[in-house]
């Protein structure tokens, strides 16, 4: 089994910083492209960043310039530095993984459990 585990959620004010981190741990052959998800009340999930496994990034309009993804993929680990965030960027957070638990397998999509941040005004 394959378990990503977020940390780093939390209370912040408009015009602040948070990282968030992302560890993936179990049965890992390797791990291909990592991201960060992001659900607000009533509101359908969304991509917020994405990085592969060579470091090449995608982020949404809505954060460009604002979060920067990145990853150690030593301990396969991809972080999302937040900064200037905005009332709107409240929702949780959700780590997303493409692994291959074994040597043999296909690439499977894995989800973390979540993260909340709070920006308030």
């Amino acid at each position: 089994q394959v378990q990503l585990v977020e940390s780093g959620g939390g209370l912040v004010q408009a015009g602040g910083s948070l990282r968030l981190s992302c560890a993936a741990s179990g049965s890992i052959f390797s791990v291909n492209d990592m991201g960060w998800y992001r659900q607000a009340p009533g509101l359908q999930r969304e991509l917020v960043a994405t990085i592969t496994s060579g470091g090449r990034t995608n982020y949404a309009d809505s954060v460009k310039g604002r979060f920067t993804i990145s990853r150690d993929n030593g301990e396969n680990t991809v972080y999302l530095q937040m900064n200037s965030l905005r009332s709107e960027d409240t929702a949780a957070y959700y780590c997303n993984a493409k692994v291959a638990p074994t040597y043999y397998s296909r690439l499977m999509t894995y989800w973390g459990e979540g993260t909340l941040v709070t920006v308030s005004s």
